[in-house]
């Protein structure tokens, strides 16, 4: 038997290396998506070899990421539950769509995965894989009945007398999920919802307390509805990300802390740091008020909490996500210009936006002047619009 399985080099997908190998008697591939963890990434080829891996491939997906899924995403505006922008959630699509290939490729029998019965990612990874290929076979480690460890803890030990080497100890066994658009904490010290996040934690924004004492003014160029420069400085899409991370880790912007419903019926505490989606997120926005047409923002903004439902669950490569998407696309053909923003002390504030598809007329907006406005017109738009309403008032006073 082989399988290949979703590797991070963390305490969980560490440990399913060993269990598998032994457990199923298989050849184990590992394989790791580098959507931008950095320097979780070094070395893991041989971490991963030592643990009793046959192989390890290390796929460089960070354009594919930022290009195919972080800025559609980003079109939509989409925030789960208002504060949430999908960092790991947008991740789980690419991943499941290239262990299925790998899988292919490799003549492997299985996919396997360490995410928890207890958690989301299980149902993204197994949804989008199923969508991919509704043939594949997925080993879920934690779901599996021979699975025998109740928690963190007993994988910490295990992993002990294993010599299976893992960064994480039984005082701190909380988690984290990096990518190029966030990372995220959960878990142990972070279970209780009143414990706040130390500040020593932080990686992606520094704390408050060290965020550069002067604001720093930016400006991001879109076109349709895509960021493509930093400053004038144009740049691939990975680009503009890393870019944006580490001006707005400088100013602290990007970390929330929040308590979220999981698709799978809990509540659940997570820490994100998140800098360069809040600042594309924030001038997205402004650029969208001045260009895009209100009705059309109305329209696609009641869909935003439908279009990130279908994100945070899994349903990436579903047909109604792709259909909201095409809507999502053809709302971006005029979002195109620039956008300031001023960075200082965790905010993020758009300062000034242009566009050459303005939709702003200060000639019709401004107090001054009735050349392009007839204020008298706005007569017979109230009297219509209040006909109802007074016909509904009458109807109360002779009811009452």
């Amino acid at each position: 038997m082989k399988v290949v399985v979703a590797y991070s080099g963390g305490l969980d997908t560490s440990v399913i290396v060993k269990w598998v190998k032994e457990t199923y008697n298989a050849e184990v591939i590992c394989y790791c998506a580098d959507v931008g963890q950095q320097e979780e990434l070094n070395g893991l080829e041989a971490k991963a070899i030592a643990t009793g891996a046959s192989k390890c491939i290390i796929d460089d997906l960070n354009e594919e990421f930022a290009r195919d899924f972080i800025f559609p995403m980003l079109q939509a505006n989409a925030i789960y539950e208002g504060n949430y922008l999908l960092g790991t959630s947008i991740a789980r699509p690419l991943i499941a769509k290239r262990l299925v290939e790998v899988a292919k490729a490799e003549k492997a029998d299985a996919i396997c995965h360490g995410a928890t019965g207890k958690g989301n990612d299980q149902v993204r990874f197994e949804l989008n894989a199923n969508a991919i290929d509704p043939s594949i076979k997925v080993i879920a480690a934690w779901r599996d009945p021979k699975w025998s460890f109740t928690g963190r803890l007993d994988m910490i030990e295990y992993a002990k007398k294993n010599n299976i080497p893992v960064a994480v100890s039984a005082k701190k066994p909380y988690s984290m999920d990096r990518n190029l658009l966030h990372i995220s904490f959960e878990g142990g010290i972070l279970e209780d919802p009143w414990n706040e996040f130390p500040e020593g934690i932080s990686v992606m924004t520094l704390p408050l307390s060290q965020a550069a004492n002067e604001p720093e003014d930016v400006i991001i160029s879109f076109e349709k509805g895509n960021p493509v420069a930093v400053n004038g400085e144009k740049l691939s899409p990975a680009n503009i990300m890393r870019k944006l991370n580490a001006l707005g880790k400088k100013h602290a912007v990007g970390r929330v802390d929040m308590v979220e419903n999981r698709f799978v019926g809990m509540k659940s505490r997570g820490v994100y740091e998140t800098p360069a989606g809040t600042i594309i997120s924030a001038a997205h926005r402004g650029l969208e008020e001045i260009a895009m047409d209100r009705e059309v923002m109305h329209l696609r903004d009641s869909l935003i909490p439908r279009y990130a439902d279908m994100i945070y669950n899994g349903f990436w490569y579903a047909p109604e996500r792709e259909l909201l998407q095409v809507l999502i696309t053809e709302s971006q053909k005029y979002i195109t210009g620039d956008v300031r923003v001023k960075l200082f002390k965790g905010a993020c504030h758009v300062t000034g936006r242009r566009s050459p598809y303005s939709l702003y007329d200060d000639a019709v907006a401004s107090f001054e002047g009735a050349e392009a406005y007839d204020h008298r017109d706005a007569t017979g738009f109230i009297k219509l619009n209040a006909l109802r309403l007074k016909v509904l008032a009458n109807s109360k006073q002779k009811r009452y």
